[in-house]
Parts: structure tokens; sequence; C-alpha cells
């Protein structure tokens, strides 16, 4: 089916949000339809991982609706947001260095959906990420920051998301292992699963993003198409030194 008669799996309306004293969201509007990949683009303090912290029910929004497959979800706990199928991938990744690389996997799939079909979906994720089988036993902690970049993905895959929320994958990794990440996601995403994705490697980001918001100062200030805004005269200037 075509992106354009697919139906809205999350929408934002109008979202404001706050750090104490701080307004880090203003009035941040958002769509996201299944099966797409979604970009939100901008500078460091532009409101990016706020946005996904708000979704996720880490930060509570202070006006505006959240809707996830037509449900209000912004007063939800974190946990039943969660279990609706909203998976976040938090940025520097948060695993739990002492435990092998098996039980950062089994934690992902704590609810009782995920938990249902555990052995399975281990399976599953573990032949999408062959290196972490081979990397069981091995502590978190020891394993390359590409293999442990892996690793968080496929801890939240255990989860059995609907939608996957990525904060900078690629932050830190070599060159190479960027492209890996990248394709990484165009490949869950083949697999049915829709990625909202916040990255400051833009031209990856909007490469392969079916739609992209620009975000400045907690406000969207473009939104379109991801390879239209790539080629925005303003984005490459701002943000790719063109």
């Amino acid at each position: 089916m075509p992106i354009w008669g697919r139906s809205i799996l999350l929408k934002l309306e109008n979202i404001s949000a706050y750090y104490g004293d701080v307004q880090a969201l203003r009035d941040v509007s958002l769509r996201i339809k299944e099966g797409q990949i979604v970009s939100i683009i901008g500078s460091n303090g532009a409101g990016k991982t706020t946005t996904l912290n708000t979704i996720s029910g880490v930060v509570r929004s202070s006006s505006g609706t959240i809707e996830f497959l037509g449900q209000r979800v912004e007063d939800l706990p974190s946990h039943q947001i969660v279990e609706l199928g909203v998976v976040q991938i938090p940025e520097a990744r948060l695993l739990f260095p002492y435990m092998t690389v098996l039980e950062n996997l089994e934690l992902g799939a704590y609810t009782p959906k995920a938990r249902k079909g555990k052995e399975e979906n281990l399976e599953a994720v573990l032949g999408f990420f062959p290196v972490l089988e081979e990397r069981e036993t091995q502590l978190a902690g020891t394993l390359s920051g590409g293999e442990q970049q892996m690793l968080a993905i496929a801890r939240g895959l255990m989860a059995r998301p609907k939608l996957l929320m990525l904060d900078e994958p690629s932050l830190g990794l070599a060159p190479l292992l960027v492209r890996q990440v990248f394709g990484t996601v165009k490949e869950i995403n083949a697999r049915g699963i829709t990625v909202l994705l916040v990255e400051q490697n833009v031209f990856h980001s909007l490469s392969i993003a079916d739609e992209a918001y620009v975000l400045e100062n907690g406000r969207v200030v473009l939104e379109g198409d991801g390879k239209e805004i790539l080629d925005n005269p303003q984005v490459k200037e701002a943000y790719l030194g063109i």
C-alpha cells in the first residue's frame, strides 16, 4: 500500500512541555503514518529528545494531545505506552553493562505481550543481529560501540514495537558503522515497523526519511518530504555547511 493511503499511527497536536520554568517544546504538531520512517532534525537544545520523551511519557506535556492508534496517551504512564507498542531507544544506549547480552535482550521482553512470544522473538532478533548471538554470554559493557548500539536496538525490538523511536543511534560511531546503523534502520522499517528517528547526522537521516520535521527552539519550523527538506537551501546551509 502506498504511504499516502496508510492510516495515522501517531499524532501530536500543539504539544508544549517544560523542564521546570524552561519551556522545551512550543505547540509541536506532527503526524506519523504506519510504515513510515520519520526524522526529526535540529541543533542541540532544539527539543528533539524532549519530543521523544514526551511521546514516551517520560516528560509530561503541559498542553496539547498525543494519540497513538487513535487512543489518547499523553496522561498514561510510560509502561502502558510501551505496552501499546511505542518503544524508545535512548541516546547513549543505556544498556546494563554488567549483565550479559542475552540478559539485556530478555529484559526488553518485559511486557505481557512480549513475554508470551519471547523465545520466538529472541530467535528472530538474533537472526537479524547474528553478532549478538555470538556474544550471548558476553557482558554488554565489553562490547564495541557498534555492537552496543545493535544490542540497544535489538533490546527494543524484543518489546515487539509498532513504533520504534531512536535517539541519536549513530552517536560516537565510526563512519562505516554509521552507514551500517542506517542500513539497519531501513531493514527494520522494511519488516513493517514504523520508525521515528532523531539524528544529528542530517544527511543520512533525511536520505532515508519519508517525512521530516525541523525543530528550532522547541518549535517546528519546517516539515515535508525527507529528500525535499534535504535539498532545502536553508537546511543545507544550517546543517550541512553547504
